[in-house]
């Protein structure tokens, strides 16, 4: 029998159920690491994208309801406290929100897909980026105060990721 030593599960400030669906508690009592996907919410939290954004042909974002315009204007003030945030560190959004998910666990490897260079050096350097406790405090208390629009997947695709 092999040990389970990390599970992948989607974790980000736009996607918190971990938090609440009890996976950091029990990775936490097992000693298993967990792998965060789509720690940059397929992208909207990188600030690059607004209610404007007209997603490619054939881009899988299309069809998600967090990707509507209206949904994605709603979804805007979590956008606007990482980058009031980024501000005031000279870093990017998406380097926040890999800063934040970094400092929520030790055992935490976010996993942000990219396929341009300079996208990956951002990324990496959100690992320099220290988020004191007052930042993560002043994090979470506007967060509380955002209430996310729309679901991760149209329904049909959330029945295949156990809901």
């Amino acid at each position: 029998m092999q040990k389970v030593t990390a599970l992948q599960n989607e974790y980000s400030l736009w996607t918190r159920g971990p938090e609440t669906n009890g996976i950091l508690d029990t990775c936490a009592e097992l000693g298993i690491g967990l792998v965060a996907y789509s720690p940059l919410g397929k992208g909207f939290l990188t600030g690059a994208m607004t209610k404007d954004t007209r997603l490619g042909e054939g881009d899988f974002r299309a069809i998600l309801p967090r990707f509507t315009p209206d949904a994605m204007a709603k979804n805007q003030p979590l956008v606007d406290l990482l980058r009031r945030i980024a501000d005031a560190k000279a870093a990017t959004p998406a380097q926040v929100a890999l800063a934040w998910l970094l400092a929520q666990r030790p055992w935490i490897v976010p996993i942000p897909g990219t396929t341009k260079l300079h996208r990956l050096e951002e990324n990496l350097a959100a690992a320099e980026l220290r988020l004191t406790p007052a930042d993560l405090d002043d994090i979470e208390r506007a967060a509380a105060g955002i209430r996310v629009e729309g679901e991760r997947y149209p329904a049909h695709l959330l029945a295949t990721v156990g809901r």
